[in-house]
C-alpha cells in the first residue's frame, strides 16, 4: 500500500512498512479514503488509517458501548469507532458540516455501523451541553477546531465515565508546538491545551507520536 505518511516524522517508505504490518483499511475504508482524497487538499483532516485501525482496537479494549466525537469531517474516525463497538452500542458524532459527514454515511452504511451513529449537526459546545447524563460514555475523540479543544475537554470530562478514555488529535500540530517562531491562533491553542491537560489532575495523560501526535486522556 502507497499512502502519505501522516505519522509524525515518518518516511514514506516506514509509514509503508508500518501500514503493511498492522491490519489494513479494507474495502469500504480505502473506499471512504478515495472518496475523500477526491475533495481535494481539505482530505488532510482525514485521520490516518493506523490511526483509525488504533481506534477501533482501543474501543473494543476499553469494552466501550457508548462513544462520542468531536469533529467528524467525512466519517473515517467515526466508522472506526463504530466498528469497535458491540451491535447495541452508540456514537454520538457532532460536526456542523452536512456537506462532508455526507460523504462518510453511505460508507457507514457499507460496513453496517449507520444504526450505531447518531449524527448531530449543531455546534459541538450546544450538543454536548445539551447532554445531561454525567458518566454516560466510555470513549470520546475529538478533531475539530483547536482553539475549543480545552472547552471540549470540560465537557467531556463531564460526560465520560471514571476509566474511560478521552482522545484528542492532532496534539503535536506538525512540530509547530516546539517552532518558536510559530505563533498562529491554532498554534498557541494546541500548546496551551497540551500544557493544560499534563498538569490536569482529572486525567492520567499520554502524548504518543501516532499520526499528527495523539493524547490519551484517561478519567480518574
Amino acid at each position: 500500500m502507497s499512502s502519505q505518511p501522516k505519522s509524525f516524522q515518518l518516511s514514506p517508505e516506514l509509514h509503508n512498512y508500518l501500514l503493511d504490518h498492522g491490519t489494513p483499511p479494507d474495502e469500504v475504508q480505502q473506499g471512504l479514503i478515495e472518496a475523500t482524497a477526491a475533495l481535494g487538499g481539505i482530505s488532510v483532516m482525514q485521520i490516518a488509517p493506523e490511526q483509525g485501525a488504533l481506534m477501533t482496537m482501543l474501543t473494543q479494549l476499553i469494552g466501550a458501548k457508548r462513544a462520542i466525537e468531536v469533529g467528524t469531517f467525512t466519517g473515517y474516525s467515526a466508522l472506526a469507532i463504530a466498528r469497535g463497538l458491540p451491535e447495541d452500542g452508540q456514537l454520538i458524532c457532532c460536526d456542523v458540516s452536512d456537506e462532508w459527514t455526507k460523504v462518510g454515511e453511505p460508507f457507514w452504511e457499507k460496513a453496517g455501523v449507520r444504526d450505531r451513529i447518531d449524527l448531530r449537526i449543531a455546534p459541538a459546545l450546544e450538543t454536548l451541553a445539551a447532554i445531561d447524563e454525567a458518566d454516560a460514555f466510555d470513549l470520546a475523540f475529538i478533531d475539530a477546531d483547536k482553539t475549543n479543544y480545552a472547552n471540549y475537554v470540560e465537557e467531556l470530562a463531564r460526560l465520560v465515565r471514571p476509566g474511560g478514555l478521552i482522545l484528542v488529535d492532532n496534539v503535536l500540530w506538525g512540530g509547530n508546538v516546539i517552532d518558536r517562531n510559530e505563533s498562529s491562533e491554532d498554534t498557541l491553542a494546541i500548546r496551551a491545551f497540551n500544557a493544560k491537560v499534563a498538569a490536569d489532575e482529572r486525567f492520567d495523560t499520554v502524548m504518543l507520536p501516532i499520526a499528527d501526535g495523539l493524547t490519551f486522556l484517561r478519567v480518574r
